[in-house]
């Protein structure tokens, strides 16, 4: 029996991949724990019985939502991942030594995860909940490359080996990828095992009864994290599927609370939440969501286009691999307009070559293993090492 330690940021998306692996890895006979600054996340996700470890996590603050491209990556870095990898060290390492793995996997956002196994000797290994680091986002960008390997040398005096050598996103022991080629493109030295899908705590609530099954479902999510930028976009999505009512109803997630409800939305459900496996699994025709990987996948796992609106982070390399790979319409978030992005829920609605391609991805996706195959993978790494 060996034990296995996840390491991870506060996100949703970055810790439900893990859940499933998990799970197969306590029915392989394993101690499986949590090292996370919001031990209740990972409950709710996991389940109430999960062990988990409690470490701080960086400081709240707000992102200017105008920021693009090289500069929102620069922000991404400076003002979360780096000072989350600061906080959350000391926790990791209580963790580390209090549950003593035999392996970390550290999550490829959470370099405290492998920093803190290297200075301890711990074996590590990568959760690249995202494949956007395989394709060099910082290619052409050699002032930002150059800042990047100056902090990450910092951190690792700070908190990891100093002799150590390896880039804590990728590790040189095991780097795990959920998604495959097939959408991503090939990239060398990963293992490539497609979406971690699990089954997920039920959630009550969701008005099942409105789904008229006579009328194709888009589902319209922008994830966890993006409240404060949504609101227009949401509403133009809104203004989308009520001109196409009579073939089409709406599923607008809102957490935020950023559009107003109507009396007359019989054609569009605005909910904060959404059981969004079990929704993909009961029928939905298309997702309209901002290139999150988590969403993409988990659509895709289902053979669901998408119309991707990419917001910021790894969201416009995700959103390109779907537009490259012919399974969705990509638009931009900030400007689009309904005939716009009715053209392009038209296009993923309609079109046999869009849907033929979320198929293939969906096929590839289910042959790469998911959940089992990562847990095989961690179970070798454990008794090779």
């Amino acid at each position: 029996m060996s034990g296995f330690l996840f390491v991870v940021p506060p996100l949703t998306g970055h810790i439900n991949p893990t859940v499933g692996v998990a799970a197969q890895l306590r029915s392989r006979g394993h101690r499986v724990a949590w090292v996370c600054a919001d031990p209740g996340l990972v409950r709710r996700l996991a389940g109430d019985g999960a062990e988990v470890f409690v470490c701080a996590g960086a400081a709240a603050g707000s992102r200017p939502p105008e920021l693009r491209g090289p500069e929102a990556l620069r922000f991404l870095w400076e003002w979360f991942l780096l000072p989350l990898a600061d906080a959350m060290a000391p926790g990791v390492r209580a963790a580390v030594e209090g549950f003593r793995p035999d392996v970390v996997v550290a999550d490829q956002q959470a370099f405290a995860g492998a920093l803190v196994a290297e200075r301890l000797g711990v074996p590590w290994a990568t959760s690249a909940t995202t494949s956007a680091e395989f394709t060099d986002p910082l290619a052409g960008l050699p002032k930002v490359q150059e800042w990047l390997e100056k902090r990450l040398a910092y951190l690792r005096a700070a908190i990891g080996d100093p002799a150590g050598t390896a880039d804590p996103r990728f590790s040189p022991h095991l780097v795990l990828a959920f998604s495959t080629p097939e959408l991503a493109g090939p990239a060398p030295d990963v293992r490539w095992v497609g979406p971690s899908i699990a089954p997920r705590p039920a959630e009550s609530g969701f008005p099942w009864e409105w789904l008229d099954a006579g009328r194709a479902t888009v589902l319209v999510t922008l994830g966890t994290a993006n409240t404060d930028v949504g609101g227009r976009f949401l509403d133009v999505c809104r203004e989308v599927v009520r001109e196409r009512a009579d073939r089409t109803q709406g599923v607008l997630v809102d957490p935020g609370g950023a559009l107003r409800v109507r009396g007359d939305d019989k054609d569009v459900l605005v909910v904060p939440s959404v059981p969004q496996l079990a929704l993909l699994d009961r029928g939905v025709d298309a997702v309209v969501c901002h290139a999150g990987h988590n969403t993409v996948c988990e659509a895709l796992w289902h053979g669901v286009p998408l119309v991707v609106a990419p917001i910021r982070d790894d969201q416009p390399v995700v959103a390109g691999q779907v537009a490259d790979a012919g399974a969705g319409v990509r638009v931009r978030f900030g400007r689009v307009a309904a005939p716009k992005l009715g053209a392009a829920l038209d296009s993923v609605l309609d079109e046999p070559d869009c849907r033929a391609a979320a198929d293939r991805i969906r096929t590839a996706f289910r042959a790469a293993g998911g959940a089992p195959a990562a847990a095989a993978h961690l179970d070798e790494l454990a008794r090779e090492l």
